[in-house]
């Protein structure tokens, strides 16, 4: 098809996939053969084949008018000094912070890294940390967390993959997907997902900035956000 175009194929043709799929829009020509109301996403459904499927939301954006809580940075020093403004860094900062803990309210342990999987449903999927947790009644959890640049997009494909992960690879415990983005002056934004007859819903949404202690008051340790 790219030579009756005229089209030069990409060294990677995966990646024309990739970044329709997470990080770039879908042309007009396509956009606008949704139905009102629907957007369109790329699912995966089985070892290199995808399919476009209508969602109700396709993105997630942060709410701009919630309040940030405030969490004294445990960041180590040197980590702080050393890391980029990426996915990583991200990353090390929830960790450092527990913010998987104070977000969900679940005692929370990183298991790994850049978790690859191939689904029988979805392909091959993966995911940037996975959290197993607990709770107070000894119920477990996993928490497959996605983490974005300050550009890149929060897509609903990500997230069904995360739901796919947990059901299919820890069918024993309770499935959480999180997504985490940056969001300038130290603010770190975490949604919580379900998923519903209409697709992926946000269910949960918070900002957590990170502070100096000596920037945290006494009156706003004891304020409700």
């Amino acid at each position: 098809m790219a030579e009756k175009l005229g089209i030069k194929l990409p060294k990677n043709l995966g990646g024309v996939v990739y970044s329709f799929r997470y990080r770039v829009n879908l042309p007009e020509s396509i956009t606008e053969k949704a139905k009102k109301g629907y957007e369109w996403i790329i699912r995966g459904v089985g070892r290199a084949q995808y399919k476009f499927v209508l969602t109700k939301e396709a993105n997630f954006l942060p709410n701009p008018n919630l309040a940030k809580t405030k969490i004294p940075d445990s960041t180590t020093g040197v980590v702080s000094k050393y890391s980029y403004d990426d996915e990583q860094a991200l990353l090390a900062k929830i960790r450092y912070n527990r913010l998987i803990d104070i977000f969900t309210g679940v005692t929370c342990y990183s298991l790994q890294n850049h978790l690859r999987l191939t689904l029988s449903e979805m392909g091959q999927v993966e995911t940037d940390e996975i959290y197993a947790g607990i709770d107070k009644q000894g119920v477990h959890y996993i928490f497959p967390v996605q983490a974005k640049g300050g550009t890149d997009k929060i897509g609903a494909v990500q997230i069904e993959q995360g739901f796919s992960v947990c059901s299919e690879k820890f069918p024993n415990a309770i499935g959480r997907p999180i997504a985490a983005q940056f969001m300038g002056d130290e603010t770190i934004l975490l949604f919580e997902f379900v998923l519903t007859d209409e697709g992926v819903r946000v269910s949960s949404e918070k900002h957590y900035q990170l502070v100096h202690p000596d920037d945290l008051s006494d009156s706003e340790v004891k304020e409700l956000n």
